[in-house]
């Protein structure tokens, strides 16, 4: 039989949305592919109070439901999309990495006790905090972080200088973080845990040493115990150095050794914890100055941020390497075969007081957009009417309104370029209603 007669094979992909549904159809040989959505976008990302066992018993319903064969299974989103993946892959003989390897990775506190066994030289000062003792007390000097040991983005994390910061913000987590928490550990339920996780479950924080730095993220696969990696990622702060504003592709402001160094840590860490037959993003802080190394975190996926960078710039998105995981063939990547020697994705932040969103960009703002620079793409996570401090899984310093992806030949011309583009995309706002304050 040949290709053109071939079934196509069933990719089912973790809460599918419209413009994952593109990038997927951008892969070369998409045609082979048949994509399904697998629970939806609402239930999986929009929503922060999650049953973890009733959405595995959920999505088990759906793909046995489903009448073709289930070939392949891929997220590309945080927990419990993340840790959803693994379990049903292993019921059904799909490759994937192993559910307590992914728990390595996804548990701040677990994960910083491997990396401390593994990869010693690049990890900050941490300890395990329990929000709900009467008396926290913190075993590191001020400032520090804190933050839950799984939490979407930055949500509840908080840079603490002093006692009074400490209290305020463990009143916020504890109001919040067993949405997430109490979801969590029923996942945590499925392996064995370590004595270090007794008593650190999913409603525990992380507190950290504050590293500062250049940020930037090797991202790459390892299959069938070969590790490799398609592209290192700038990650630029704002001025304030508390949220992530734009991406780089290919990184250039840590030099190549710097990045070797970070590919390097990342393989001995995913090795150390037995991950295979997954993708990978690692977030890493270079100081220039003191040449340190610090591994900011592990995440156990491609980076759907990163999907378009990687189509600009190389010739397809990085869900091509996660499909041929997933289906247990050798990934592969195509190499500088796009448009554009570079390319960025810009977040549009709003950094003002709360408001209510009175008008997003039009169908004629996007035009005049691509008009201006081909190929460019935005994406928005807001609507009139929605009001920012509403919006699911933002960080506590600011919010994101949406994304543009731009490419261009240099680094000087995509600097233009965004600057640009950022003034072709208007939002207006409304002041939030006196009755709604408090």
């Amino acid at each position: 039989m040949n290709q053109t007669t071939a079934p196509r094979r069933n990719v089912f992909v973790l809460a599918l949305t419209q413009l994952q549904r593109t990038e997927l159809e951008s892969i070369r040989g998409a045609e082979r592919f048949a994509f399904h959505g697998l629970l939806s976008y609402d239930r999986l990302v929009r929503e922060t109070n999650h049953d973890f066992d009733a959405l595995l018993d959920d999505a088990r319903t759906e793909l046995d439901a489903f009448p073709g064969s289930v070939d392949a299974i891929v997220c590309h989103w945080d927990f419990p999309s993340s840790v959803l993946a693994p379990i049903l892959a292993d019921e059904r003989g799909i490759a994937s990495p192993s559910l307590t390897s992914v728990l390595k990775c996804e548990h701040k506190y677990w994960s910083r006790l491997e990396q401390q066994a593994s990869v010693p030289e690049v990890v900050p000062g941490f300890a395990a905090v329990d929000p709900f003792e009467k008396d926290v007390q913190v075993d590191l000097p001020f400032p520090f972080w804190i933050k839950p040991v799984k939490a979407h983005s930055s949500s509840l994390g908080f840079a603490i200088h002093d006692e009074d910061e400490l209290t305020a913000a463990l009143e916020q987590i504890r109001a919040e973080i067993t949405d997430l928490g109490d979801a969590f550990n029923q996942a945590l339920r499925r392996v064995d845990l370590p004595p270090e996780l007794v008593g650190n479950g999913g409603n525990t924080c992380l507190a950290e040493e504050i590293i500062t730095g250049i940020q930037a993220a090797p991202e790459g696969v390892l299959a069938r115990g070969e590790f490799h990696v398609h592209g290192v990622v700038d990650m630029h702060r704002d001025e304030d150095g508390t949220s992530i504003e734009r991406l780089d592709y290919p990184a250039g402001t840590v030099p190549a050794e710097v990045q070797e160094r970070m590919i390097d840590v990342a393989e001995r860490f995913l090795r150390h914890v037995g991950y295979d037959d997954g993708a990978f993003n690692v977030e890493f802080m270079w100081d220039r100055e003191a040449d340190k190394l610090w591994l900011i975190e592990v995440n156990t996926r491609i980076s759907q941020s990163h999907s378009e960078l990687f189509l600009l710039v190389d010739g397809s998105s990085n869900h091509e390497v996660a499909i041929d995981v997933a289906l247990g063939e050798p990934p592969q990547m195509p190499h500088r075969q796009g448009r554009y020697a570079v390319a960025a994705q810009c977040h549009v932040i709003h950094r003002g007081e709360d408001a209510v969103v009175r008008r997003v960009p039009s169908e004629e703002d996007l035009e005049a957009l691509d008009r201006a620079f081909p190929g460019a793409r935005a994406t928005f996570q807001v609507a009139p009417g929605d009001r920012l401090s509403d919006l699911p899984h933002q960080d506590s310093y600011s919010y994101t309104l949406g994304h543009v992806y731009l490419g261009a030949g240099s680094r000087q011309e995509l600097d233009d370029r965004r600057r640009r583009a950022t003034e072709l995309l208007p939002f207006e706002f409304d002041p939030v209603p006196e009755e709604d304050h408090g």
